[in-house]
């Protein structure tokens, strides 16, 4: 699993069957401290609740589409909660 910000959405007029009714949203990977970690890419909403500037965390590969039962879902991530808070101590301070 990993941390990412929202930064924006995808709207297809077309996408795969298994696709359909789920929401495409960009997300943008961040480190403990919330800088920009990679590349943006886009992941499937599996909540259905998230939005421009949620903090969420999601799952790569297979997993990323677990929740959805369904057996073949093409996808590279998943959004699967919002975060509401979190605390991350440095090493230093351990």
């Amino acid at each position: 699993m990993f941390v990412a910000k929202v930064i924006g959405n995808m709207i297809c007029t077309h996408k795969d069957e298994n696709l359909r009714g789920l929401k495409l949203l960009i997300v943008q990977p961040v480190d403990d401290q919330l800088q920009d970690k990679g590349k943006p890419l886009v992941a499937i909403d599996t909540i259905g609740q998230s939005g421009e500037g949620d903090l969420v965390y999601l799952a790569k590969s297979r997993e990323s589409s677990l929740p959805l039962n369904k057996d073949l879902v093409a996808s590279d991530a998943g959004i699967l909660g919002i975060i509401d808070y979190y605390n991350v101590k440095r090493m230093e301070e351990i």
